[in-house]
């Protein structure tokens, strides 16, 4: 879906290869299932159809506001701002100080062709910048209020498209980011916790100018058309409490 110290500089062409297709086929708000996940995706679909009982994806208010605070080294999340879900929508239950928002994302963060779209398991703390938080945070947001109107997954990707067409959702500030290094995220059934990594927003496709995805960068990318992004991965040597993370398979 996220410091930005690399400890996997030794990535050959395959294994980043590999490792952008878990990426898109993960929890970080990409469309769709790849082809050699085909079995995968078909089992999946199957077993979140639709969007399960709100209860679901609630959780105690507690222990949510530590689960988003973990997204980011308390250093800076100890000052952040807090969102946490509740039945009528995300609200603030704790003020920041230093503009960054923390919040858990629900599945409905994925792509809407996602096959865990409904997932409830899912959970994802993120922890926005202030770019982010008041730029790219606003669609998730949106999503947010269309799932809890009941909405399909095909009527809530006509209406953020709409939104973003008519400029009713802002343009992508510069230098939005976020963290995602929590040891307990839950990113899909598939790569559950994942790695810990830092992630850089940029308008459009811009894969290339970042030299993403070639032998030996540190750095990833994943095309979110959807939200009219690159997400741009740096994968981090240590979760948020300090903890040593497991090494990238090559």
């Amino acid at each position: 879906m996220r410091i930005a110290k690399i400890s996997n500089h030794g990535f050959t062409g395959e294994s980043m290869r590999k490792t952008h297709l878990r990426l898109i086929a993960s929890a970080l708000l990409l469309l769709g299932a790849l082809p050699c996940l085909k079995s995968h995706a078909q089992v999946a679909k199957a077993r979140y159809p639709a969007m399960a009982p709100l209860g679901q994806y609630l959780m105690p208010e507690s222990t949510e506001i530590a689960l988003a605070r973990s997204a980011a080294p308390a250093s800076l999340s100890g000052d952040a701002e807090v969102m946490v879900l509740r039945r009528d929508g995300y609200a603030s239950a704790v003020t920041g100080r230093n503009g960054f928002v923390c919040i858990v994302e629900r599945a409905w963060g994925k792509g809407t062709g996602d096959p865990e779209f409904w997932n409830p398991k899912m959970r994802a703390p993120h922890c926005f910048n202030p770019q982010a938080a008041s730029t790219f945070l606003p669609i998730y947001l949106m999503k947010t209020k269309l799932v809890l109107a009941g909405k399909s997954q095909t009527e809530i990707l006509k209406a953020t498209t709409s939104a973003l067409d008519r400029k009713e959702l802002p343009p992508l500030g510069p230098g939005a980011m976020a963290y995602m290094m929590s040891k307990q995220q839950y990113l899909g059934d598939d790569d559950m916790s994942w790695h810990p990594h830092v992630m850089f927003f940029a308008a459009g496709d811009t894969t290339k100018s970042w030299g993403a995805d070639l032998p030996d960068s540190p750095v990833i990318a994943a095309n979110d058309p959807e939200e009219r992004v690159t997400i741009l991965f740096v994968l981090a040597d240590k979760w948020s409490d300090g903890s040593m993370a497991p090494a990238m398979k090559h």
